[in-house]
């Protein structure tokens, strides 16, 4: 189902590289995983994916849910065979779109009433549906359905949320049944210290075979990002992956993996390279600029995809402001290789006991 061993700790850290073997194939960490929410990371084919060296991709219970539903999905052999993609498959519980709904849904101890952003029709989820859906979706990680508190938040709207996370999480547990498929426990607790500590205090006990760091990077300040992950990390047991939600950032990634984090998900690669931005090793290029309109060298001197190897930024730049296609596509892959490469290169730090000085080079050269 899941096994996951770690190969080489930073002697002077808590960064750690590992393997993770799931039912569709063994990926090395600290792994970058980006998202295909619709079963389709946008603006790029499974082969383009596998060409960029991606292991596991993440996809999204609730859009799959409402289209084109997870009885269709089933029927067609599961979401690897539906969207033609044999590697590995996270998918999340729908949790954070159904609670960003606002005044579409109602909460209670049983589960969200919701109303469709598609066509307004009404829907009901609960921790034990949201399994239903994920065994029949087949995906090698299923997560399970938690209660993610906006950022600000008061206290009691945290306190509130911590307790829901951990009473549907059991419910998660006692109804996942399919073999094949790992299900990975959340812990809550918004910024608030005390929060996450009972939090992970009460997901821990679930013996769950990972766990994901949930509620950061939703808009609160990065030093409370990195502070709650200091403390989270010491909290979850270490022979077992730890999963950052929703962060892809590359100093956040960096910071993560320095704070001991194995895995991590995000939009960002290719929702920036749709408004004409790209990754590189010295900050992001804002293609689109006019700065960039006779530049004829690559997007990053220092990268070795296919983008770089054969398109200049000004023909990158003409694409974006022509609004073509293709300037989608290529910065799309370029920025997913750039971070899956950035993954890479973090790993062979770590196995070469030098994170330390790649943390500070890296730091040298990037312009946040």
């Amino acid at each position: 189902m899941l096994d996951f061993k770690i190969t080489r700790t930073d002697l002077n850290g808590s960064a750690r590289s590992g393997q993770l073997t799931t039912t569709h194939g063994v990926f090395n960490t600290p792994i970058f995983m980006p998202v295909g929410t619709q079963a389709t990371v946008k603006a790029m084919t499974p082969q383009m994916l596998g060409e960029a060296g991606v292991g596991i991709i993440l996809s999204n219970t609730y859009h799959l849910y409402l289209r084109p539903g997870a009885d269709l999905i089933e029927r067609a052999g599961g979401l690897h065979k539906f969207m033609n993609w044999p590697r590995g498959i996270l998918t999340d519980s729908g949790g954070f779109q159904v609670f960003s709904l606002k005044g579409l849904r109602k909460i209670s101890d049983e589960g969200v009433l919701f109303h469709s952003h598609i066509d307004g029709s009404r829907h009901f989820l609960s921790p034990e549906i949201v399994m239903q859906i994920q065994q029949k979706l087949g995906a090698d990680i299923a997560m399970s359905f938690d209660e993610c508190a906006p950022f600000p938040c008061s206290y009691e709207e945290a306190t509130q949320a911590v307790r829901r996370t951990s009473l549907w999480a059991k419910r998660c547990c006692d109804y996942h049944r399919r073999p094949d498929q790992a299900l990975f426990g959340i812990v809550q607790g918004n910024v608030f210290a005390d929060l996450r500590e009972q939090s992970a205090r009460e997901i821990v006990v679930l013996d769950f075979p990972g766990y994901a760091i949930g509620g950061l990077s939703v808009g609160e300040p990065k030093q409370d990002m990195y502070r709650i992950l200091d403390l989270t990390h010491h909290l979850l047991p270490a022979d077992k992956p730890r999963y950052l939600m929703g962060v892809g950032a590359p100093e956040d990634l960096l910071e993560g993996v320095k704070r001991g984090v194995d895995m991590f998900d995000c939009v960002l690669p290719t929702r920036i390279a749709r408004h004409g931005t790209a990754f590189s090793h010295r900050g992001k290029v804002v293609v689109r600029n006019a700065t960039y309109a006779e530049d004829f060298t690559p997007l990053d001197p220092d990268c070795d995809c296919q983008v770089c190897k054969n398109y200049s930024r000004a023909y990158l730049r003409h694409l974006v402001k022509a609004d073509e296609m293709l300037a989608h596509i290529l910065l799309s892959y370029h920025n997913v290789y750039f971070l899956i490469k950035l993954m890479q290169e973090i790993r062979e730090a770590i196995e070469d006991q030098k994170f330390e000085q790649f943390y500070n080079h890296f730091y040298e050269n990037y312009n946040i």
